[in-house]
């Protein structure tokens, strides 16, 4: 009778372990994390600064940490946790150093957006409005408090629970919630006055 294998390694495809590995030497441990992270890393800085070249800079910086720090790092958190803690706090020295642009971008990826607004309607019309919309809750998203914006981008967009969210920000579980609680009814308060300020129902 064959007998069964365990599955002893399985926490070896964890980040976590694949951050420790790298920071060891192994360098395709690093490629691995890079390859499933980098979308979604390089969106949460496109979201909150509608420019590119920026969101570029800022991400590239992030790596950089990332990498400056494998030596030293220590599962106190799950990697995700930790990478989005170094690229929130850059995105902060940023905003303190000078005047936000608060732009959203229009690229590709706008899945989560675009569930938020409602556009999982059938009919040509209510598709038509629910894409405009769209539009307005991303102009919207754009005049957010910067605090807000990154914990609707973060929930809304990266999928993390409000606690996740807390532990990136280094703020409490209460302030986050309010965060959150405030952009979605803020959101919704602004798309709807701006939908009547085009002339429709």
């Amino acid at each position: 009778m064959a007998l069964a294998i365990p599955q002893l390694h399985a926490h070896e495809h964890t980040d976590e372990h694949l951050m420790q590995r790298y920071a060891k030497g192994d360098s395709q441990a690093f490629e691995q994390l890079y390859l499933k992270h980098k979308g979604a890393l390089y969106r949460y800085f496109v979201r909150q600064l509608g420019d590119k070249q920026l969101a570029e800079d800022l991400y590239q910086e992030t790596w950089g940490r990332v990498i400056r720090a494998a030596v030293n790092y220590e599962v106190s958190a799950k990697f995700s946790t930790w990478l989005y803690r170094i690229a929130h706090n850059l995105l902060i020295d940023h905003v303190r150093s000078v005047k936000p642009v608060d732009l959203v971008g229009h690229d590709e990826g706008d899945a989560g957006l675009d569930a938020f607004a409602g556009k999982e309607q059938d009919k040509p019309d209510v598709q038509w409005q629910a894409a405009q919309k769209g539009l307005l809750l991303k102009a919207c998203i754009g005049l957010l408090p910067q605090v807000q914006k990154e914990a609707f981008i973060l929930n809304i967009e990266m999928g993390f629970t409000a606690a996740v969210i807390s532990d990136i920000a280094g703020v409490t579980l209460e302030a986050t919630k309010s965060r959150i609680r405030y952009a979605y009814q803020s959101l919704k308060d602004c798309v709807n006055a701006k939908w009547q300020e085009a002339g429709h129902e």
